[in-house]
């Protein structure tokens, strides 16, 4: 079992960026370098890909695809069948229609979507991995981590692969423009307005733009880069702004402690992938070999607890719900940590309001959830996390900035990056609200969601 909160990583992820700007001696020596580093890089991928291929072996005798076909196309006819045959021929049709509840039908295609979802799921976790380009990137974004060839897991490429797709947006209207803007020695007037207009329109944030400009400029202004090493020290200035807020965390890996329960209050504004996100990382946690549970705490919003009841029926997690409509959502909360106490379950995840426009209301709820879990559960390890949508850009960050306000944020979840050419909001949350993100997802897939790595993320935005 891979556990995803845990992965190995053996170097800080500095030591990789100080390496190139150190060679800097004399031209000649720069080729062949390169060649033989990428020559490296492609010996370490082809170990690797030979070791996932062996582990792959006995996964691959089970016979995946035929399993869909059943599933999604001979449900529906048993269901019908026996129905129609009851009344004649014509009519049974209309009657059913008329006695079966428009409720009902929906319902109906909610499960269908249900079991097609987790079908799905399943046949993208088993694809045989192919040795392309992607993951010649991949197992290079891994190795200078630190990490051995034998040490490398199928999800990790996987995941790597939909994170470069998922930036695409956001890499293709960047990568080409700085090169030429930052390879060209100190900058001037007219580089930096260049610089910082590419900057904003990824929604980078004045103040992360305003830093990245100084700190690269007063770097070329001691010494002269080629691009490819000026790009290279502008990916150290973007990890060092994100990982700054995890200097100020007890927990920078962010893992759910064994023996321990943890609490995760998840919050956000209606529309930001709140439910979704979820019903990912419950999926993330009993995937990872945690014990979850899942208390749905958001009773006001229309439809929330039935989404998170599909959500724990996909991810196969317990839901902690109160029937009832407008309940008290600490009184949820208080069922929630009962039952994950009698379960000895590692993990809870709560959703709660995300109510902005009566911001009064939402912090006496949030405030009141808080009491609750401090009475009852005093020693839990508690976590509160926003739910931030990347297609918002700056109007996220508002949202974010007023959130911080009331719910004690300790965490930001970016969810939709793979909808968006806006992916410098990353930086924005890191510089303005000094937040850290903890999780990152680029893709509608249970499998898009993933705990955040700075190093990861700055290569798939800036890499070609």
């Amino acid at each position: 079992m891979f556990n995803w909160f845990r992965r190995k990583i053996n170097k800080t992820e500095s030591e990789p960026v100080s390496e190139p700007t150190e060679q800097v001696t004399t031209p000649e020596t720069e080729p062949s370098s390169k060649q033989s580093d990428q020559e490296d890089y492609l010996t370490w991928a082809k170990t690797a890909y030979k070791n996932i291929q062996q582990r792959q072996t006995p996964s691959t005798s089970q016979p995946e695809a035929t399993e869909l076909p059943p599933e999604t196309t001979e449900q529906p006819v048993t269901e019908v069948e026996p129905e129609t045959p009851q009344n004649s021929q014509s009519p049974p049709k209309e009657t059913k229609k008329e006695e079966t509840p428009a409720w009902m039908q929906k319902s109906d295609r909610l499960e269908a979507l249900k079991e097609t979802a987790m079908e799905t799921a399943a046949v993208e976790d088993t694809t045989p991995i192919t040795f392309d380009e992607e993951f010649v990137w991949s197992a290079k974004v891994l190795a200078a981590q630190g990490r051995a060839p034998d040490d490398i897991s199928e999800e990790e490429i996987n995941w790597l692969k939909r994170l470069r797709q998922g930036l695409g947006k956001s890499r293709r209207g960047l990568v080409n423009q700085l090169k030429s803007i930052v390879g060209q020695g100190p900058l001037n007037e007219d580089a930096v307005m260049e610089i910082e207009a590419l900057l904003l329109q990824a929604d980078t944030g004045i103040e992360a733009t305003d830093y990245i400009i100084s700190t690269l400029q007063n770097k070329l202004l001691e010494e002269a880069l080629p691009p490819e090493q000026a790009l290279d020290y502008l990916k150290s200035i973007l990890r060092d702004i994100l990982d700054r807020p995890l200097q100020k965390v007890v927990n920078p890996g962010f893992a759910p402690e064994k023996g321990v329960l943890n609490i995760w209050l998840l919050t956000g504004v209606n529309g930001a992938g709140k439910t979704t996100t979820i019903g990912k990382l419950a999926h993330l946690a009993q995937k990872s070999g945690y014990n979850c549970i899942i208390a749905a705490a958001d009773t006001f919003r229309a439809a929330a607890v039935e989404q998170v009841k599909v959500w724990g029926e996909r991810t196969n997690t317990p839901v902690i719900a109160n029937p009832g409509k407008n309940t008290d959502p600490a009184a949820v909360v208080f069922d929630g940590i009962s039952a994950a106490q009698a379960r000895q379950a590692d993990l809870l995840l709560v959703d709660t309001a995300g109510r902005l426009q009566n911001k009064k209301n939402l912090m006496a709820e949030l405030a009141k959830i808080r009491r609750i879990i401090d009475k009852k559960a005093d020693k839990a390890q508690v976590e509160s996390l926003l739910v931030l949508d990347a297609t918002l850009g700056q109007n996220g960050l508002r949202q974010a900035q007023v959130f911080s306000e009331a719910a004690n944020l300790s965490g930001v979840v970016l969810t939709k990056l793979d909808g968006t050419a806006k992916g410098g909001v990353a930086l924005a949350v890191a510089q303005q609200l000094e937040l850290p993100i903890r999780f990152i997802g680029v893709g509608e897939g249970i499998e898009d969601l993933r705990p955040f790595s700075s190093y990861e993320f700055v290569e798939a935005l800036l890499n070609e």
